[in-house]
């Protein structure tokens, strides 16, 4: 039989991430995080990461850049970032959005 652990990460104990995410549940080859109440910005960086990121908007609006292309997210659209792709986000009215990134994000302090 397989691993048969059950990891909970209960709401009011997930960690803080190192820009603001709170940290959810994670697994082997999957992690959730939680981008909540994310004000307006149009500075952030572009970045590439060695992680595929799917998210899911719950509020707010933003825009999403990826390799020169731009869409714009609102409350129930999701989306998909792919690994190597360079991309960032403009936040245009306060954000809340769910992640998931395979491989995990946290792992190796990424």
């Amino acid at each position: 039989m397989g691993d048969t652990t059950i990891k909970t990460v209960p709401g009011g104990q997930s960690p803080q991430g190192p820009h603001g995410e709170r940290i959810l549940a994670s697994g082997k080859h999957v992690a959730m995080r939680l981008w909540a109440d994310e004000p307006p910005t149009h500075d952030k960086p572009s970045a590439a990461r060695d992680y595929e990121t799917v998210g899911y908007v719950i509020s707010g609006r933003a825009e999403l850049v990826v390799e020169g292309q731009t869409v714009r997210l609102e409350p129930g659209d999701s989306w998909l970032v792919p690994a190597g792709a360079r991309h960032t986000y403009r936040i245009l009215e306060t954000f809340t959005a769910v992640e998931a990134t395979s491989p995990p994000a946290q792992v190796h302090g990424r």
